[in-house]
This record gives C-alpha cells, structure tokens and sequence, in this order.
C-alpha cells in the first residue's frame, strides 16, 4: 500500500514539496514514521493507549531530525475538528478505522475538512464487495453464502467489525467534495496467510504481483482491503 500512496503523492504534489500530513488512527506508527523519514511533518491522532505508547516507543528509536517531525495526540479519529482547523493538511491518512466505526459517514466528511483545497485522502478500509473470499477460499462454503448478503465480519481479533462497500464510498467522497480520484486492491493474493507466517524467500515478486493485482481489474475488487483516494476540491 505504500507504492500506492507514494504514487498517489508523485502525481499531485511538486517534488521536494514537504507536506503536513494527519494520520487518524496511527496505530504503531508505520506510515507515519516512513513518511517522517521523507521529510513531510506528520501529526499521528491514536484513541488506543497501548498503541500510542507503541508508536511513541518506535518513535524513539529515530533519529532526532525524524522525531522533531512527529506528533502525537491521543484522541478520536472522529473528532478531529476539536483538535485541528480545517484545511491544515494537505494528506490525511485513515487506514484501517472506518470498520470499527458504526457510521462512517461524519468521520469521513470530517477528515475531508482537515484537507487543504487539492488535499489528498487516503482510505484503507475492509471490502464489503468480498466478503465471501476468505471463508470461500478457507473451505467454509456456509460463511461464504451467509458473507453475501452483509457488511459485517468478524475479524482476526475476534472483534465484531463492518466492512464498506465501494459504490457506498464513492458515493460519500462525492457528497463531501473529496470525490474518489483513484482505488486499489490490497491483500489480493495474500490474505488467507497468517500473521506469523515467514516471509518468502522471494518477497519482491510476491510485492510486485501483489502491486499488480491490486491495480488490475478483475483482481483488485476481490482484494480483503480496498485502498481509495479522493482529492479534496
């Protein structure tokens, strides 16, 4: 997902030009550290207190020049008008929240006014278009028929979560003025592997297959996760 985004970056920003971004949901700091590390000023907004103490730990390890770059807030993705102005950011991550959001609607208009005119946002969420895959694939043809018909799953924590669909989306960037600019599939090929499985010995081509898929119809939209951009206007 990272080729992703920083394709996404390549097209709509001048090289060189250090961004202020806002990653909602910033878990254990991985996109925000990576992006730091290219020089953007990245603000990390996390409500989970284990996981900012994770991301405030690998921040640690930094280098000072990254860490300067960096800050925290702990707090609800969903209020970010609290903490923020509008149009202060000109990238506002949000990857991998909106399924533990009962309604995902005011948290995307909200994130879409943190984004400065031509401002880019980058979702990560589940696909509610391809539910059925992972029983489907895993031998579980009861959970695949019953995954046809909701947005619901239960995830790999074991927590009762939701998924989103992509017409439902496009239609809600439409709707706030940051309509869809580009979509890709995450997790094609690679979504029934665990957690703790090693890597392969070959991990660039299993990337570059999997960077293919996901940008390739019919492949992208059976992908677990759909990764979507709108451009604010």
């Amino acid at each position: 997902m990272a080729r992703q985004l920083d394709e996404q970056i390549a097209g709509r920003f001048p090289v060189g030009q250090r961004l202020r971004v806002l990653d909602v949901g910033i878990g254990q700091g991985t996109q925000a550290l990576r992006l730091a590390r290219l020089g953007h000023q990245v603000t990390g907004v996390e409500q989970d207190p284990v996981m900012v103490a994770a991301a405030r730990a690998a921040l640690a390890r930094e280098p000072q020049g990254v860490r300067e770059r960096v800050r925290l807030v702990q707090g609800d993705g969903r209020d970010t008008g609290v903490h923020f102005l509008p149009g202060g950011f000109d990238l506002v991550l949000c990857h991998g929240v909106l399924m533990y959001v009962p309604d995902p609607d005011p948290m995307v208009a909200g994130l879409a006014r943190m984004l400065a005119p031509g401002g880019l946002l980058s979702l990560l969420v589940r696909n509610g278009d391809a539910l059925a895959m992972r029983p489907g694939l895993a031998g579980d043809a009861a959970g695949a028929l019953a995954a046809f018909d909701t947005t619901a799953y239960t995830n790999r924590l074991g927590l009762h979560v939701r998924a989103d669909r992509l017409s439902k989306l496009t239609a809600t960037l439409a709707g706030i003025a940051a309509p869809l600019h580009a979509w890709y599939g995450v997790r094609v090929f690679t979504d029934l592997a665990s957690d703790d499985a090693p890597l392969p010995d070959d991990l660039e081509t299993l990337l570059a297959a999997e960077e293919r898929a996901g940008r390739t119809d019919p492949y992208r939209g059976v992908a677990a996760l759909l990764h979507l951009c709108g451009v604010r206007g």
